[in-house]
């Protein structure tokens, strides 16, 4: 191996010296991002924010091809009665699907996002999880979600899960990384903290909550955790690193809190879809009708949004 390619090896941060969280201070704190009275102009520009940093998703065992591209269509076509609506993020699928996607897609500014690495569980040897990615980049992503070994984590095992996100990273290319922490299973802040940081150090370019198979999902809480990271991280290394809450964010007053928190914390340049995704297709509907209540000064029936 060459000095360069040591010199740019990630390495295990001491996790021992990551500090505790102050629980009761994060609990004070969401509560203040969720007191925050935004005013009309603001609000229809956050509702516009946050559509265009959804992924669209569609992870179930019955996805079809039909199915994926019927959701990129959605994708394309949010809602043609109401003209000027930013796009969304990203279209997320499994890797199975990815080509579909990438076909469907073809021609408008929308990633195509795939889960990874045994998904949702990651409980599978470490050369099928480089398979999984490998053939996902191949066919087409352009954003690969991980899974990390959560057991492994929690039995302290914390180089070989560093050392997996790393392969994974390198596996992806020039696939951006985010990485799935799963905090529903992690059990405290303090473990969410900690993960954050090894995630980080290993090169994810994203961390995430959720698979949004286990509850809980994404908690203003553990986001608010795991942006502090992100801010301690970027004051340290000078690398800006995204966020992406998914699981359990359905409606638009809960992603507008989310907003209000991501600003006060990580500041504008994390305003933006390169930085902050969420992972909730049923936003997207509920995101719509208030646009169009913004409008109109009426809500428009559910029945003229698409089901995802």
């Amino acid at each position: 191996m060459s000095v360069s390619a040591l010199e740019t090896r990630p390495i295990l941060p001491d996790l021992s010296k990551v500090p505790a969280v102050d629980e009761v201070g994060v609990d004070e704190r969401v509560a203040r991002f969720c007191s925050r009275s935004i005013k009309t102009t603001a609000k229809l520009e956050a509702l516009k924010l946050a559509l265009s940093m959804i992924d669209l998703t569609t992870l179930e065992g019955q996805d079809t091809p039909g199915k994926v591209r019927q959701l990129c269509q959605k994708a394309i076509h949010l809602h043609d009665a109401m003209p000027g609506l930013p796009q969304v993020a990203a279209v997320c699928v499994y890797p199975t699907m990815v080509g579909v996607a990438r076909k469907a897609l073809e021609g408008h500014d929308i990633n195509v996002a795939s889960v990874a690495t045994a998904f949702p569980s990651g409980m599978a040897p470490l050369n099928v999880k480089l398979e999984d990615t490998r053939m996902a980049v191949a066919e087409g992503a352009d954003e690969i979600d991980m899974v990390i070994s959560r057991g492994a984590f929690l039995a302290g095992e914390y180089g070989f899960v560093f050392d997996e996100i790393a392969a994974i990273e390198e596996a992806c290319g020039d696939a951006h990384l985010k990485v799935i922490l799963e905090t529903g299973e992690l059990g405290t802040l303090d473990r969410v903290r900690r993960a954050s940081v090894l995630s980080m150090h290993a090169g994810a370019d994203f961390i995430k909550t959720s698979t949004g198979k286990i509850q809980p999902a994404a908690t203003m809480q553990v986001t608010l955790v795991m942006l502090q990271a992100i801010r301690d991280y970027f004051r340290e290394t000078g690398r800006r690193v995204g966020m992406k809450p998914a699981g359990g964010i359905s409606n638009a007053k809960l992603a507008i809190h989310y907003l209000v928190m991501l600003k006060e914390t990580l500041g504008n340049a994390w305003m933006t879809p390169e930085r902050f995704r969420f992972g909730a297709s049923s936003l997207a509907n509920d995101l719509l009708m208030q646009l169009m209540k913004q409008s109109t000064g009426a809500y428009q029936s559910a029945d003229y949004f698409s089901k995802d």
